[in-house]
């Protein structure tokens, strides 16, 4: 991409459009994901995960054909196969979103079985409504992620969703999961998750 090009999510979108219309099971996760539910950072990265089959591919495929585009049927079953990340690339605009299949990412199962309906709002694009991830599996996700990076975006982007959480008057935060997941993350992931649970109550009351 172009030193002086602003990326943007026309590809993303085009794509979630895309899995909508030829109804192929996809899930959104990570911090896009998250601006449904509090996250405030922006993010020009959409992680999608899909459960598809060889129709869904062929349909992929011819709608995004050569020269423009890349999207090879043949790499994307190989990729199926084994369960690793494939891409759909814009070779006119330097742009490529990826898209792991759900057998790459078996731990996210119960969260696509549990994947819910949500509007979404894009700059440029009219809000349309997406398969996301609940809040919990976002929060999980973000764990995870912090357990094995300890990345600082993780820790606030968890904050961001539970000072929105908490400033709500009814939740559909399901905490009580998010505890037994960080247990068995180990001693430090728990306790993150608990010091971030405490700074984020005293946050949410500020305003109450």
């Amino acid at each position: 991409m172009c030193a002086d090009k602003k990326p943007d999510l026309s590809l993303f979108v085009d794509i979630l459009q895309t899995l909508e219309n030829i109804q192929a099971p996809y899930m959104i996760i990570g911090a896009f994901a998250g601006t449904v539910y509090g996250i405030n950072r922006v993010t020009f990265d959409i992680d999608i995960v899909v459960d598809i089959s060889d129709k869904h591919i062929l349909a992929l495929s011819e709608k995004y054909p050569l020269p423009r585009y890349y999207a090879d049927p043949q790499m994307i079953r190989n990729s199926i196969d084994m369960g690793i990340m494939f891409n759909v690339i814009d070779t006119e605009r330097g742009e490529k979103a990826d898209l792991m299949p759900l057998s790459g990412t078996l731990d996210y199962r119960p969260a696509f079985e549990r994947r819910i309906r949500q509007l979404v709002e894009v700059p440029n694009s009219e809000p349309f409504e997406v398969w996301c991830a609940r809040v919990e599996d976002i929060v999980i996700g973000k764990l995870l992620a912090w357990k094995e990076g300890r990345s600082r975006k993780h820790e606030t982007d968890i904050f961001d969703i539970l000072v929105f959480h908490y400033s709500k008057k009814e939740s559909d935060l399901r905490e009580f999961l998010i505890d037994e997941y960080a247990k068995n993350l180990g001693e430090d992931t728990l306790n993150l998750w608990q010091d971030i649970k405490a700074e984020a109550k005293k946050e949410a009351s500020k305003d109450n």
